[in-house]
């Protein structure tokens, strides 16, 4: 008979917990999913935990958006500044938005922790529309009925807001401030900024404003560096241009800062009849900017911005149209819905006829769409297999 002496115990004690060690990391590891970006450095912060008296595995992160879910948010003219659009929003929608995008201007704003929370505390992950310009003047140009020429001057040409003045460093201070901010709320964020690059309406178009090739690229990637040097690791950085409308526009790769530096990328897009009165369906207006950029990056997708128009009567079909073609492209991870009524252009809002409503209303209760969000959630980086 063996004697039990202690040095047989400890052995023996050891032996007990690498064994449970064994079968019990790799199933957490594969709860997290293969597409989780913490699968590898939370599995060896695990091994590492385990080592010490008394440890346990922590609870997997859920990933955001679900695997097979697509997240519905919405973008409205106030934004978090007043809800009541939002709450007709998703009265009609008879859904409860996961995100919600809105916009600020550096010329006007500081960064404000109340409009961050206001958004978190409703449920929804807030995605900020950073705009490097003054908004303010192409607000002033409309309102004294200047031509429009003289609008889109007012716009798009503020050598201020150059792209190589941001490279260069001239609003450090204020992207500190925010960087600041952003990493004291302890919860995820979304930042989109510059959206639209490859246009030619904004100042930080590449286009207009003395702008020359490289130089979106090498903005975003400096803005990137100093959030990430601040600390600032809550971040989903969303990079998101138009829609190629021809084959005349410059590629979209031109303008992509690299995998390191983005985490989902996006599109704008919308049904309009402003420009031409011919019908163009979801596929018509993304599928050739889907395939040009799943040429250079395979990271998760999102419609950052859409609409139609019902000038034709047609915007329930297309809304309609849309969510079923969505179910195709498994890539995309959300869809953001812009509820503004644009009166001198277009009423995008899904609120412009109950028979709209009833339409986005049916086609958002699929099982898809079906999931909430909540702070504790880790925003997915990589596509689920």
């Amino acid at each position: 008979m063996t004697r039990l002496t202690v040095p047989r115990v400890v052995m023996l004690l050891i032996g007990g917990l690498l064994v449970v060690y064994a079968f019990a990391l790799p199933a957490v590891t594969a709860s997290r999913g293969p597409g989780d970006p913490r699968s590898g450095r939370v599995a060896k912060a695990d091994a590492e935990a385990l080592a010490q008296p008394g440890a346990s595995l922590r609870p997997a992160q859920q990933l955001f958006p679900p695997a097979g879910k697509t997240f519905i948010g919405v973008m409205t003219e106030k934004g978090p500044h007043d809800f009541t659009a939002m709450n007709m929003f998703t009265a009609a929608a008879e859904h409860q938005p996961q995100v919600m995008l809105f916009s600020s201007g550096w010329a006007v704003d500081a960064f404000d922790r109340t409009l961050f929370d206001r958004i978190k505390d409703r449920g929804m992950l807030p995605m900020l529309g950073w705009e490097p310009w003054d908004y303010r003047l192409g607000e002033t140009a409309v309102r004294e009925g200047l031509p429009t020429p003289e609008i889109d001057r007012a716009r798009n040409e503020q050598p201020q807001y150059r792209l190589s003045h941001i490279a260069r460093g001239d609003f450090d201070s204020y992207l500190r401030s925010w960087a600041d901010g952003i990493k004291s709320l302890g919860y995820p964020v979304a930042i989109r900024f510059g959206h639209e690059m490859n246009g030619y309406w904004y100042p930080w178009c590449e286009s207009v404003n003395g702008n020359q090739p490289g130089d979106y690229v090498k903005a975003w990637r400096h803005i990137h560096d100093l959030f990430r040097a601040a600390g600032a690791t809550n971040v989903t950085w969303v990079w998101s241009p138009n829609n190629r409308w021809d084959d005349s526009t410059q590629k979209l790769a031109t303008f992509y800062p690299g995998d390191d530096y983005v985490d989902w990328v996006g599109i704008s897009g919308y049904y309009s009849t402003v420009f031409t009165s011919d019908y163009r369906s979801f596929d018509t207006i993304f599928s050739q900017s889907i395939q040009e950029i799943r040429a250079f990056t395979s990271k998760p997708l999102v419609i950052t911005e859409t609409g139609a128009s019902d000038a034709n009567g047609r915007k329930a079909e297309w809304i309609t149209e849309a969510f079923g073609m969505l179910a195709r492209y498994r890539d995309i991870i959300g869809v953001i819905w812009f509820e503004v009524d644009k009166q001198k252009e277009v009423d995008w809002r899904i609120v412009s006829s109950p028979a709209v409503a009833k339409a986005f209303a049916k086609a958002v209760a699929d099982p898809r769409y079906q999931f909430t969000w909540s702070p504790d959630m880790l925003p997915r980086t990589k596509l689920a297999d």
